[in-house]
């Protein structure tokens, strides 16, 4: 898939989930299920506490997480934390408590429907040590060696350069800074209906890589002690209601049932990887 190409798709997909978020039209994505206990399951499902919930604005949390970075981050107060892909910033905001008013979180996005709604959020819940910028993952819009900690969660399996992604995070960390990502890879080949689809992609499977593939970007980045800190199976219940993936089915003309997507779903996994600069 072209880069560009898939990078624009990545947008305005994403935005078009802000807005519908923003304006309450979210359930119309959702015929299954109400969007809000839909998010709090896949949320509660994937490491976050009913306490990390209740914390934050409702509106920030979208569930099209994969992970909780911040649980295995080890951050502290005071700290610099920089969150690639922060979205309506659900883990922004939890990371907000932990760092305190001497601490900042800075989120990072590329649609300007996300980080309008993640910047409402922050005004409505009066947050004042979070920023997000406008920026790309590939190209941070950041200083050299000015944070403690890189977190990102099911967001850098959408880019092609993978690559670039970890050097960047690498320049932006400081010494002895780490890395804390949730992020989704593949135990084997996609069929080729979802890894050839534009939607595949933005439903976070078909740009998923090998995952010794996946770990070498980060070791050529120069990170050090990179580790799996968890791996679980991509859970089935969920692909069957995103909508993302039902939108996969119908831009194929495809009827994904239960075999189907327990197939799709067996060929992913979701990790937790922790790395140190």
């Amino acid at each position: 898939m072209d880069t560009t190409s898939v990078k624009q798709t990545v947008i305005d997909s994403y935005g078009k989930l802000a807005k519908s978020k923003s304006s309450g039209r979210l359930s119309k994505l959702f015929a299954c299920c109400d969007p809000s206990d839909h998010a709090k399951k896949v949320a509660v499902n994937i490491g976050y506490s009913k306490e990390d919930l209740d914390q934050v604005p409702e509106e920030s949390n979208l569930g099209v997480g994969c992970g909780n970075p911040s649980a295995l981050a080890g951050i502290k107060q005071g700290e610099t934390v920089v969150d690639l892909g922060s979205g309506a910033g659900f883990d922004a905001f939890i990371v907000s408590r932990i760092v305190g008013q001497n601490g900042k979180v800075i989120g990072i996005d590329l649609s300007d429907e996300m980080l309008d709604l993640a910047r409402k959020n922050a005004v409505k819940s009066h947050y004042t040590n979070v920023e997000f910028l406008k920026g790309d993952i590939e190209e941070l819009p950041l200083t050299n060696s000015m944070a403690n900690h890189v977190i990102s969660n099911c967001v850098i399996n959408l880019s092609l350069n993978k690559d670039k992604v970890y050097k960047e995070a690498y320049r932006v960390l400081k010494d002895g800074g780490k890395l804390s990502i949730s992020d989704i890879v593949l135990e084997r080949e996609l069929p080729h209906f979802v890894k050839d689809s534009l939607a595949g992609h933005i439903a976070c499977v078909s740009g998923a890589e090998k995952l010794e593939d996946y770990l070498q970007y980060v070791k050529d980045a120069g990170f050090k002690n990179v580790k799996v800190e968890s791996k679980s199976e991509f859970p089935l219940e969920l692909m069957l209601t995103d909508p993302q993936v039902m939108k996969i089915a119908r831009e194929m003309n495809f009827n994904l049932d239960s075999e189907q997507a327990k197939d799709i779903a067996s060929s992913v996994t979701s990790i937790s990887l922790s790395a140190i600069k």
